[in-house]
């Protein structure tokens, strides 16, 4: 294993509990607007190429899905502008990878339902 930092765009691990919470006026917003980005097939399935993965993944997403390159970057968008997933400028292209702890939020949001 290598002791070298991970790229920005994938930081430790935060396994910090969040201790915002599950219930509320906030947190149903919150809870809407994450819903609204995981609302698409794609974007789950983004979600879930991203999370099997250990580190940033740069132009292989467009390669795993049956979709046009400017479809998934508009989906990127979509998971980042949400806070889902983290992109980092690596020369000509953007690397991508999930934020862990934005995940857990959703599903805690989604579980106090």
């Amino acid at each position: 294993m290598s002791d070298a930092a991970p790229p920005a765009c994938c930081p430790p691990s935060d396994d910090r509990p969040d201790l915002r919470p599950i219930e509320g006026d906030e947190a149903d917003q919150e809870l809407a607007a994450l819903a609204k980005a995981v609302g698409h097939p794609a974007r789950v399935q983004i979600l879930r190429l991203l999370a099997r993965r250990a580190s940033c993944v740069c132009g292989e997403i467009v390669d795993e899905l049956p979709l046009a390159q400017s479809t998934v970057s508009q989906h990127l968008k979509v998971l980042k502008d949400a806070g889902l997933i983290r992109g980092e400028i690596d020369g000509p292209r953007t690397c991508y990878c999930i934020d862990n702890r934005a995940l857990r939020r959703l599903k805690a949001l989604v579980g106090g339902l």
